[in-house]
């Protein structure tokens, strides 16, 4: 829900700070006092379009800050996880509009995009008024609103997941027919590419192990040499080793009756004898591993040269030669195996059509099924809102045509206002009090299913008596109970349903010689002071404060 609105030099309101509560809550004034200024700026908030002429005279800047309390599996903080925004607590969307043009927007005082902002306030906010650009009107969310309404969505999700199938195999299909007509065209040149690599036979990494090794082959001498100045070194005359044996045969013969003192010595000359003998053999192996037939040396320069030719050739590294060769086979075995791929992807295609279009036709016959519902339901609705001649009907429109990850059917809400004229779109009601009381019909019908969790209703008992005011307050009150609701009304019988009444008034701020937007929480008894004004005007008579007090009665 929404907890708090803070807005800072917006048009006529210098500094306010609201704090929302659960329920129903609306908001009352004269004409004149600022009503639309509170919603433009919670719009503001929300990402509709900057304006600098937002911005209260003679400041540099204007701000508004909405904070909600949502549930930790909400939407919202799935889409701001995604896009590495801290949702921890409280969600605070802020929005700030300089009076030379640009607007900055942060969410938990983090810089986003509008784009984003846009995103995260469709989750959050539905605005139904006078003007047909608000949120029910949009023919691209009907399709999912029935679908929430009929509870659909585990049906939806199936024949997605079949046409995700279905266009995987298309795709497939697609692909391989591509690659027979290449291949085909390409025939000549793929055999004696096929065959010229399978010739050569590229390895993978073999460029680098060629190299390396035709690298030591050519320095080979350079080794060897150093390997048989080594071992001369060790060996010498044989001097060293001829007096390491002396000194050890003398010292074994002494060691049984030195008690073990002299037996360390005799280890360590044991062993330095065992290495002189192991340096050897090791020098002389290494030796015979520079050891290299000049054959072997040309061979692998002329292996290496055919790998780079054939890399230049065929426009790749050497170490994709092998890749290379792989793809050209496998253009050639769609030439060569009789059709057998083309036949199975043929099949798996065809059964993937028929299991998307049998999904998709029996999505579209419960959808037809729930609209019937959902007409009716809301058509039970629109008598006592005034719209009793007024027709509702849910078209869904089938065409195969045009499938898609939804089904097969386009979802529009379209309404008839008087007998006898022809059903049209919400959007296309010439009246906008008519269009926000057929926006109540629907959302009370559709309840929580598909929502936003704040809904916001502006002036939509424009041209209404009492009684139809009364409806329209029971049905706010009735939303009000799943969702928080926010009204500006000029309806005493909408405002004494309300859990929280707030008056909006303009005055003069004598000090600044300026007029100034106020926002003020009503007490029980101001409250009656207000509803008496709004049904008697400018003079509050005790007949009013009497009818005040039967409205507010009657809500206990």
């Amino acid at each position: 829900m929404l907890t708090a609105l803070s807005i800072r030099d917006i048009v006529l309101i210098e500094k306010l700070d609201l704090t929302l509560e659960a329920g129903l809550t609306v908001l009352t004034g004269e004409t004149g006092a600022g009503k639309s200024i509170l919603l433009d700026s919670l719009g503001l908030a929300l990402g509709a379009r900057g304006d600098s002429s937002l911005v209260r005279a003679g400041q540099a800047k204007g701000m508004v800050s909405a904070a909600f309390n949502l549930p930790d599996g909400h939407a919202v903080r799935r889409l701001l996880r995604d896009n590495d925004v801290e949702c921890d607590g409280e969600i605070i969307v802020r929005r700030i509009q300089n009076a030379d043009g640009p607007t900055r927007a942060t969410i938990n005082d983090q810089p986003v995009s509008l784009n984003l902002l846009r995103q995260v306030a469709a989750e959050l906010v539905e605005i139904h008024g006078q003007h047909a650009d608000r949120a029910l009107v949009d023919v691209s969310a009907h399709r999912r609103l029935l679908d929430a309404f009929g509870g659909l969505q585990a049906q939806v999700e199936a024949v997605s997941a079949l046409w995700r199938q279905w266009s995987g195999a298309a795709s497939a299909l697609e692909d391989h027919r591509a690659l027979m007509a290449k291949a085909e065209a390409e025939r000549d040149y793929l055999e004696h590419a096929v065959a010229e690599l399978a010739k050569l036979s590229p390895e993978p990494n073999e460029e680098q192990q060629l190299a390396e090794a035709r690298q030591l082959m050519m320095q080979s001498e350079q080794y060897i040499g150093a390997l048989d100045e080594a071992d001369t070194a060790l060996a010498g005359d044989g001097a060293a080793e001829s007096k390491i044996n002396a000194a050890l045969r003398r010292l074994e013969r002494r060691k049984d009756s030195a008690h073990g003192r002299l037996d360390s010595v005799v280890a360590v000359l044991d062993r330095l004898l065992a290495e002189y003998a192991e340096a050897g053999r090791v020098i002389s192996e290494a030796r015979r591993a520079f050891d290299y037939d000049p054959r072997e040396l040309e061979q692998s320069e002329e292996r290496l040269f055919a790998l780079r030719a054939a890399a230049r050739k065929y426009r790749c590294t050497v170490d994709d030669l092998a890749t290379v060769r792989g793809r050209f086979e496998n253009e050639m075995q769609a030439l060569t195996d009789g059709g057998a791929k083309l036949a199975v992807l043929e099949k798996a295609h065809a059964e993937a059509k028929v299991a998307f279009e049998a999904a998709a036709d029996k999505l579209s016959a419960a959808r037809r099924k729930a609209a019937k519902a959902l007409d009716k339901q809301v058509g039970d609705e629109l008598p006592a809102l005034k719209l009793e001649k007024a027709r509702f009907e849910t078209q869904v429109a089938s065409d195969g045509a045009r499938p898609g990850a939804h089904g097969v059917d386009r979802v529009e809400f379209v309404v008839a206002t008087n007998p006898g004229t022809p059903l049209s779109p919400l959007m296309k009601i010439a009246s906008g009090g008519e269009l926000a009381r057929f926006m109540l019909a629907l959302k009370v019908v559709l309840a929580a299913k598909g929502s936003a969790p704040v809904l916001i209703f502006d002036e939509i008992d424009t041209g209404v008596g009492g009684a139809v005011a009364d409806a329209i307050g029971k049905r706010l009150a009735r939303l009000a109970g799943g969702l928080q609701v926010l009204a500006v009304t000029h309806s005493p019988q909408v405002a004494a349903r309300a859990a929280q009444h707030m008056l909006i008034s303009k005055m003069e701020d004598v000090k600044a010689k300026r007029m100034v937007t106020r926002v003020q929480p009503l007490s029980a008894q101001s409250r009656r002071e207000e509803l008496a004004r709004m049904l008697s005007g400018a003079i509050v008579t005790d007949a009013a404060r009497a009818q005040a007090d039967q409205l507010l009665a009657g809500q206990g």
